[in-house]
């Protein structure tokens, strides 16, 4: 049991933090001004449509909102959207039709968006923010009248050591102070809600699970097709979501996570005038988990409608379970934020600390960094897990408090400190925040963390979190950052860390194909790969034919190749919708690359352009709506209208379709092992209650505080 304590006792503290770390959530919604110079606009509807197939997910969302006063206003509605995700379409309905908006230089979108506002012309602007969520404007919601609009994002499919996660972003992480002092939140749906998922898998499925809704609806169509739906106003009340294929353990630990963090936002209408339909104040999860003893292998879709013309391609490989076990003593080095977004949860993160330290053993050190406004050195460099130290340790966080910003580059710099070279040091970070106090250029940061050999493991609190900086820095270390809601399974992002950090790694991992033609080619930026993630290449290939792919890498320096031979098709007219993939990758690249020149200019009208061509909001582009006569009179080419309609083309002839089974290293596996899975590490340890610890434990010690903060709630404390 003690072998492997400290690490699972390091996870139990970072689980831990991520309930603690959720702040005062900062809701999607529309937005009025406080000062209530302008009433407040209503929004009735809000409907949700999740396609998952083929290794990428569409989301498409339908709102209307009502302006019941008696003068046109403007509509401000703010929306978070997964970091790896890029909007396709936004849509105003015009006149009683849908008129999609087209990509412009940022600027110039904003002046034509106010010209037309100005002369009293509908119109609508979506813009991106720094922390990738959306500010969209609509103009004129008329008086007495409503207006309808349509977003649509794509990303690429998260799977990982065979569970997948879709994630829709409600919350927001309340890190901007100002914004919250000004603004209200109006995240009231009135009248109606639904949210739809439907997955399409080429590898059998044989669970999903919606945490947090007992209301959800989980339609199993077979292994292959399922469906989830959340429709607070068109299905009875009180249905426990079905968890096809759990075990009696697992339904009790799900029983006991929903009791601890039951959602709030689906209320039974007493007066269908005062109570709203659905809240918009809390993200909503689902989980895939892949059917047992999956081959791990080679997944590939392309888009070639012309077989004279350049394609585009999606390779997704999902690397087999050959990586071994880590065993010894390991140094950590928490690096804490203490904000004062920390608040009031500060005793239940001393409790999570207490249980990680006393899980500890002689062969494991720690030190403890917290950051606020400055940094400070809580242990006094390293400490052996003697039980004095750790009661020691333990007895001095209690004398802790919360408060201030977040200098989030002195908390890194001293973290780094003192750091012995001949052990195996890791950084376990954790922050909801974006670093506002003290060094902020993102480019200080990753020279900070290129000064040495040490991995970076970086939990990300909610949808506000300067996620392109924090992967970045990962990225750097080849470590690897997690993304996590209040809305997530616990349980499931201990099984993933764990699994990860307990076992090898591929290091300086390289993607090459030769026989075929290929250009452009933008893959995961880390260069390391751990035990259960997957490697997506988007790139370009001129003509069709058979490839050979390679990936190569390092396992504790030993060089480690592993290849196959796949097919390039000819023409593949059925997924359109990576061209935007790769574009949005491309992009990303470039903005990574940015971070170290001193002009930029020429990278902000490559992504100009990539955003023009693709019809992707960037930091540089925005995408706006006028009238039809409009975009003609102002010489605006309707390039992102006919993307968008061979893209819809190719979604319902999809719809209509079997699953297509994606594999195409069938013929010549590139691996020989199955796909790594949470089952068979529960296999090779000896199941649950053996190798190290039990499931069942690690679940309770993680839900003692949630259940304190549920009590607490009660209690009014």
């Amino acid at each position: 049991m003690k072998k492997n304590g400290f690490r699972q006792g390091v996870f139990l503290t970072i689980l831990v933090l991520f309930e603690i770390f959720a702040t005062k959530a900062w809701p999607a919604g529309l937005l009025s001004p406080r000062d209530g110079s302008l009433p407040d606009l209503a929004m009735k509807e809000h409907h949700v449509s999740v396609a998952v197939e083929d290794g990428y997910v569409v989301t498409t969302i339908d709102q209307v909102f009502e302006n019941p006063h008696g003068r046109d206003l403007e509509a401000l509605y703010t929306f978070p959207v997964p970091e790896d995700a890029s909007v396709a379409e936004f849509s105003l309905w015009i006149d009683g039709k849908k008129v999609p908006g087209e990509v412009l230089e940022k600027q110039r979108a904003k002046t034509i968006y106010q010209e037309e506002k100005a002369a009293g012309r509908e119109t609508g602007l979506t813009e991106k923010n720094e922390r990738n969520s959306f500010e969209i404007f609509v103009y004129p919601v008329r008086a007495n009248d409503t207006a309808r609009l349509r977003l649509v994002y794509i990303q690429p499919a998260s799977v990982d050591t065979g569970m997948g996660r879709y994630l829709y972003p409600l919350e927001s992480g309340g890190v901007d102070e100002l914004q919250d002092s000004f603004w209200t939140a109006n995240e009231r749906v009135e009248e109606r809600f639904s949210f739809r998922f439907k997955l399409r898998s080429s590898v059998p499925v044989d669970a999903i699970r919606v945490p947090n809704f007992p209301d959800a609806s989980v339609n199993r169509m077979n292994d292959n097709e399922y469906e989830v739906v959340i429709d607070p106003n068109g299905q009875s009340r009180g249905i426990r979501v079905q968890h096809h294929g759990a075990t009696p353990e697992e339904e009790i630990a799900y029983a006991e996570n929903e009791g601890a963090n039951a959602y709030s936002q689906i209320q039974e209408p007493t007066n269908a005038a005062a109570t709203a339909a659905f809240t918009l104040d809390k993200d909503i999860v689902v989980y895939w988990r892949q059917a047992a003893n999956v081959p791990a292998r080679v997944d590939m879709v392309a888009y070639k409608p012309d077989p004279q013309k350049t394609g585009t391609f999606m390779i997704t490989v999902t690397p087999g379970d050959d990586l071994r076990r880590i065993e010894g003593g390991r140094d950590w080095v928490f690096i804490l934020d203490q904000s004062g977004s920390m608040g009031g949860k500060f005793s239940t993160l001393l409790e999570g600390v207490e249980k990680a330290l006393g899980a500890m053993t002689g062969l494991d050190r720690f030190r403890i960094v917290f950051f606020a406004n400055s940094a400070a050195e809580f242990t006094n460099g390293f400490v052996p897990a003697t039980v004095p130290n750790i009661q020691g340790a333990i007895d001095k966080l209690k004398r802790e408090r919360t408060g201030g910003g977040t200098n989030l580059y002195e908390g890194m710099e001293k973290g780094l400190r003192m750091c012995d070279p001949d052990r195996t040091t890791s950084l376990v970070l954790v922050t909801d925040g974006v670093a506002n106090v003290g060094i902020t250029d993102q480019a200080k940061f990753v020279q900070l963390m290129e000064k040495k050999d040490i991995r970076l493991f970086t939990f990300m609190m909610g949808n506000s979190a300067n996620t392109f900086l924090l992967k970045h820095l990962t990225d750097v270390s080849n470590g690897f950052a997690v993304s996590v809601s209040n809305a997530d399974d616990i349980v499931g992002h201990i099984l993933s860390a764990t699994g990860k950090v307990n076992h090898e790694a591929l290091h300086g991992v390289s993607f090459s194909v030769d026989g075929v033609r290929t250009r452009d080619l933008t893959a995961n930026h880390s260069a390391s790969l751990y035990r259960g993630h997957q490697y997506i290449v988007f790139g370009h290939y001129e003509n069709g034919g058979q490839g050979r792919i390679s990936l190569e890498a390092k396992i504790s320096g030993t060089p480690k190749t592993y290849s196959t031979t796949i097919e390039f098709p000819d023409r593949s007219e059925d997924h359109p919708e990576i061209e935007r993939l790769w574009a949005y990758a491309k992009i990303q690249e470039i903005m990574r690359d940015m971070v170290f020149e001193t002009n930029t200019r020429e990278s902000e009208r490559a992504i100009v352009d990539l955003g023009r061509q693709y019809g992707i909001v960037t930091d540089y582009t925005s995408m706006l709506v006028v009238r039809e006569e409009v975009f003609a009179q102002r010489g605006i080419q309707r390039t992102n209208q006919q993307r968008l309609t061979v893209e819809e083309m190719a979604r319902q002839s999809r719809a209509t379709a079997p699953v297509r089974d994606t594999r195409v290293d069938s013929s010549k596996p590139m691996y020989s092992s199955n796909q790594a899975s949470h089952r068979s590490s529960e296999r090779r340890s000896g199941g649950r209650s053996g190798g190290g610890g039990s499931l069942q434990i690690w679940f309770t010690l993680f839900l003692l505080p949630l259940l304190w903060k549920k009590k607490s709630r009660k209690s009014g404390r």
